[in-house]
């Protein structure tokens, strides 16, 4: 069986990974909703971790297809599309994410070509930034 998340090894730093991860999503025509910092938020409620950033990216005409049809809103909570930027203990950073061509595959239709196409985005973004 395939596997439902992929890890890669960024080869920059935590910092310059989110950067270069803004600017490759914006260059294809994607937007950047919004970024959760929850080594921040964790650091608020009394808990030390490693640097974590999620990046949230939308493509709108994908997302059109999805909320444009009252049948197919049922899949709203699989978007946005998120990244994970993370640092380990070995000191390197990783980008995390679903395969969401997987998860769509078992639904087909509309939702597998729009979830397809936003995986394919995605790897492009990461192959950016992996080693």
């Amino acid at each position: 069986m395939d596997n439902m998340f992929f890890e890669s090894k960024s080869k920059y730093s935590f910092d310059e990974t989110v950067e270069k991860l803004n600017e490759v999503i914006a260059e294809a025509g994607w937007r950047v909703t919004h970024t959760h910092d929850l080594k921040e938020t964790m650091t608020k409620n009394g808990f030390e971790v490693n640097p974590v950033k999620v990046i949230e990216l939308c493509n709108p005409k994908y997302a059109y297809r999805l909320l444009s049809a009252d049948e197919l809103r049922i899949f709203s909570n699989m978007m946005p599309c998120r990244l994970s930027v993370y640092e380990k203990n070995d000191g390197r950073t990783y980008v995390s994410r679903m395969n969401s061509a997987l998860f769509a595959s078992q639904i087909g239709g509309v939702v597998e070509e729009v979830m397809s196409g936003a995986y394919h985005d995605a790897e492009g973004f990461v192959a950016r930034v992996a080693e």
